[in-house]
């Protein structure tokens, strides 16, 4: 697995030497009531997209943040946990976790409310993390399960699972693809390292999901991310690749298959007041309730003319049931 080593080496020297291009994401810094967030720990924020949902921190959370860059998802997380040891940051690379820790020097140096023992930094490994069974509400990773092949992949989402206790949830952000890569794109380490071609499409990630056991998956946001170019990169056609943000819920699996919410909708335009589909789905005319796909097909499979079915729009915030 050599490719890891390439990724470590690349993660070591952006931790030494910040590198504000590593990743790009477009979301917007968290500005919420008294958080400041360094201005390093913004330029070592190599992600592709944000972790951090408040309705997920909830009832005194215990955290797991894996892959923990300049700390900066890691101090958000604190925010809404505030308690000694509340939030966990595991990384493999000693020069990060370091980095890290000096960062949240100044980190409380800005924020009053912030504690640096509200953050206990680990060293460990994402294919076998220094915790134990069901020991965390929320697990979290942005951009970093892309880096891996399929095996290891399977493997560090199987250790988020077990650490999970019942109903917790895994938030991630990472590329995705929905073309082609060629083999040396594939085979490319150092692309591979910076979260660009080990991107999957979006099904088959949320099947690595499935598989692992998690019953629910919500598809939180899709949004552009980066292009690969002929002439840039050792490719004939333009790949594009966007940047997905999931959560999967440790629900038990439901007998039928697992309830993937891609932010879709059904809107019922009948003559009565509501229908009901009889197995726990009940539409209030002209009201859309959000379902996930395959309520969506069992709904479009009865063949009415009064119930309207949205395409995916890739965002879901909730609400609705399957």
């Amino acid at each position: 697995m050599s490719y890891l080593n390439t990724t470590k080496d690349l993660y070591r020297e952006a931790a030494l030497t910040p590198d504000v291009g590593l990743c790009c994401t477009t979301n917007p810094v968290w500005e919420l009531p008294g958080l400041k967030i360094p201005k390093i720990m913004q330029e070592m924020n190599y992600g592709c997209g944000s972790t951090v949902n408040a309705r997920d921190l909830v009832n005194n959370p215990k955290i797991l943040y894996v892959g923990v860059g300049g700390g900066m998802e890691l101090l958000q997380f604190a925010y809404f946990s505030r308690q000694k040891g509340g939030v966990t940051g595991v990384d493999v690379v000693d020069e990060m976790l370091e980095a890290s820790r000096r960062n949240f020097k100044e980190a409380e140096a800005q924020n009053p409310w912030f504690s640096r023992d509200f953050v206990d930094l680990k060293k460990g490994d994402a294919l076998n993390l220094p915790l134990e069974d069901a020991s965390v509400d929320v697990a979290a990773q942005n951009c970093l399960f892309n880096i891996f092949k399929e095996k290891e992949l399977r493997q560090a989402i199987a250790e988020m699972y077990r650490v999970l206790k019942p109903h917790g949830r895994l938030v991630m952000s990472d590329p995705v693809c929905e073309q082609e890569m060629n083999t040396t794109l594939r085979e490319d380490e150092r692309l591979r390292a910076l979260c660009l071609s080990g991107s999957l499409p979006l099904q088959e990630y949320i099947k690595m999901l499935t598989d692992a056991g998690f019953g629910t998956i919500e598809i939180r946001a899709k949004r552009p991310y980066r292009v690969l170019a002929p002439g840039q990169y050792p490719t004939d056609e333009l790949i594009y690749i966007e940047s997905v943000e999931v959560c999967a819920i440790k629900d038990p699996m439901p007998e039928d298959g697992p309830c993937v919410f891609t932010g879709k909708a059904a809107i019922y335009f009948g003559d009565d007041e509501y229908f009901d589909d009889g197995q726990g789905h009940v539409l209030l005319q002209n009201q859309p309730l959000a379902v996930c796909d395959k309520t969506a097909a069992a709904l479009e499979a009865l063949g009415r003319k009064d119930i309207f079915i949205s395409p995916s729009t890739y965002h879901y915030d909730g609400g609705g049931c399957c």
